[in-house]
């Protein structure tokens, strides 16, 4: 059974794929259904709400339509001063406004930058983080690991590589990695490693604490994160990309989500 929740979790899954993004943004029921989740009153549905337009926004053809969607800037801006949410929602809806509202960029600079959502586009503030996740095998482990990262505090999104047992995080850069092997580690299910690069660019993985998400890393000499265009996860994420566009199951699920939003939302 479809709830609210679920729906926006598939939702910001789907669109994490960059091929599935603008058929999300033309379906007449996915957006409008967006924005009114804007006002919910479960952070977990704002938090997942606007990972999924963090994502939309991403591709440049939908800027123009989400910002004229009915109520949606208005939304944002109400959401913005909104008192009682957290840091991570607050951080992540002036994101979604500033993309939307800031004006077109020309063409030749749009090919020239490549949109990349998991870097540290708040200059500093943010930072990602790859982890490799022993006993990620399915989706309910999926699910386990989901609901322990939300329950962070500094997590700002993250994304699933399920075929090598990925996780890319994006969290504050405050927040110690350990904190999120922690976390990762009081399911009692999974465990969890650091994705990095040694001296000379090969792959290699960081065993991290579990003591307390106040310990800090001891190899400072190892980077803490990796940028998108150096993560081992890029070819695999194209790959996994390529498989995905030939599943037909994408266009009947948003059919099941259009419907679910019409019938909770218009009369």
């Amino acid at each position: 059974m479809m709830d609210a929740l679920s729906v926006v979790t598939q939702l910001r899954d789907l669109a994490s794929e960059p091929q599935n993004r603008e058929a999300i943004v033309q379906d007449q029921g996915c957006l409008p259904g967006l924005v009114l989740f804007l006002d919910h009153q479960d952070p977990q549905v704002l938090f997942a709400t606007l990972q999924t337009m963090r994502y939309l926004a991403e591709w440049p053809l939908n800027i123009t339509t989400m910002k004229n969607e009915l109520g949606m800037m208005v939304s944002l801006v109400t959401l913005m001063e909104r008192s009682g949410l957290s840091d991570d929602i607050n951080v992540l809806s002036r994101e979604v406004y500033g993309i939307l509202s800031a004006p077109p960029r020309p063409e030749k600079e749009r090919r020239r930058n490549k949109p990349q959502f998991f870097l540290n586009s708040s200059k500093g503030k943010n930072k990602s983080v790859t982890l490799h996740i022993q006993g990620l095998d399915s989706t309910a482990q999926r699910g386990v690991c989901e609901e322990a990262l939300l329950k962070v505090k500094g997590v700002i999104s993250f994304t699933f590589q399920m075929a090598s047992r990925r996780c890319t995080v994006r969290i504050r850069s405050d927040l110690p990695t350990e904190s999120l092997a922690s976390a990762i580690a009081a399911t009692k299910v999974l465990s969890a490693q650091q994705v990095v690069r040694n001296e000379v660019g090969e792959e290699v993985l960081l065993p991290l604490s579990v003591c307390g998400g106040n310990v800090r890393e001891e190899n400072v000499s190892i980077p803490d994160y990796l940028p998108e265009d150096e993560s081992p996860e890029s070819e695999t994420d194209r790959a996994v990309s390529r498989t995905a566009a030939k599943d037909n199951t994408t266009g009947s699920w948003l059919g099941s989500a259009a419907t679910f939003l019409t019938r909770s939302f218009y009369w």
